[in-house]
């Protein structure tokens, strides 16, 4: 892997919208005050003209158009790291106008992004072999900062690379009409993590005094636009799976509903995605959150499918689209401790 420089004062960050731009609020009002933050840190900010457009189809604009903003961006070297302006439904159509034989050879520099922008950071991994963070999308840094948000500029500037979960969570169905409200923490976090019993072939929970560890490259990201590019040109996972014989699994869901999920863990499973599984990790889903289908809920949705791998599966870890949400450096090799519903991620860049 290949990863890039630090941030540092002075650096250029460009926001692009290669899926929705922030033209609605609170994104607008939201994005705008992000900007106004990173100037406040000491850093130049150059904004992509798809930010402020909403002529596309599920995204900002025109998937040509966005694609070639992208790669401008990222290919330029005045510029330092490359923002996303926001999540969406279509970036996958973006994807296809991104040439990622150039960006194996450009410089790399760190993108951050989530949810759809799983459609750029999982061809970027696996076919570049340059890691991206998946985290807050540039609106996400108008708000109040929390520890998520110190989280996220702490991996962009090299000061750390170790995150832990946090006490609580929002719940999806709270929301605040201050556009610039700090996280409402209702819930507490509640792992469910499970262990292999019986030769492997079974799973049981692990004990809350119990310290379970395991290690490997992180690959991942939303499960929704990760089934979506399992077998075209856009994801290389049978290589990745050959450099890196240890692969934990970090997915989480948007849109997929508690039988979505299971469907598309078997595809990824039967295509043999999960060869080199050391282990998973799952972040809360959106719309699968505290649902059942015919008796399929957001967690035997998992271990049935996964639960004859013989690696451990942590569930409803801080990730993904339930706020706050830890940031990850998918690439990295890294270690995942869990006791005492406490979980630790350590990133190794080295």
């Amino acid at each position: 892997m290949r990863f890039p420089k630090p941030l540092k004062k002075g650096d250029t960050i460009a926001i692009v919208a290669p899926s929705f731009g922030a033209t609605t609020e609170p994104y607008n009002f939201r994005f705008n005050e992000a900007v106004r933050r990173f100037k406040e840190r000491g850093y130049n900010v150059e904004i992509g003209g798809c930010c402020y457009k909403s002529d596309g189809l599920g995204i900002s604009t025109d998937p040509k158009t966005a694609a070639a903003e992208l790669q401008k961006y990222y290919l330029d070297p005045k510029i330092n790291a490359v923002f996303s302006c926001g999540g969406g439904e279509l970036m996958c159509e973006t994807v296809s106008y991104v040439d990622f034989e150039k960006l194996k050879t450009a410089e790399p520099k760190w993108f951050i992004g989530y949810s759809d922008n799983t459609n750029f950071i999982f061809p970027l991994v696996t076919l570049c072999s340059i890691p991206a963070i998946y985290g807050q999308n540039a609106p996400g840094f108008g708000k109040p900062w929390e520890q998520s948000e110190l989280d996220a500029w702490n991996l962009l500037e090299g000061k750390s690379f170790t995150v832990s979960g946090y006490p609580k969570f929002q719940n999806p169905d709270v929301d605040s009409e201050d556009p610039l409200s700090p996280y409402i923490l209702t819930d507490k976090k509640e792992l469910v993590s499970y262990i292999p019993f019986k030769n492997g072939n079974t799973l049981k929970l692990l004990p809350p005094d119990e310290k379970l560890e395991f290690d490997g490259t992180i690959l991942g990201g939303c499960l929704d636009c990760i089934v979506g590019l399992s077998g075209t040109r856009l994801e290389n996972v049978c290589r990745f799976n050959e450099e890196h014989k240890k692969i934990i699994w970090v997915l989480e869901s948007c849109d997929y509903n508690p039988m979505d999920i299971r469907r598309a863990l078997w595809h990824l499973k039967e295509s043999g995605w999960f060869k080199n599984a050391a282990g998973f990790v799952f972040g809360r889903p959106l719309a699968a959150f505290r649902q059942e289908i015919m008796g399929v809920n957001q967690y035997n949705a998992v271990t049935g499918i996964l639960g004859d791998l013989g690696v451990p599966i942590v569930l409803d870890a801080d990730i993904g689209h339930i706020d706050p949400a830890m940031p990850l450096i998918i690439g990295a090799d890294s270690k995942i401790s869990v006791k005492n519903n406490e979980i630790k991620i350590e990133m190794n860049i080295l």
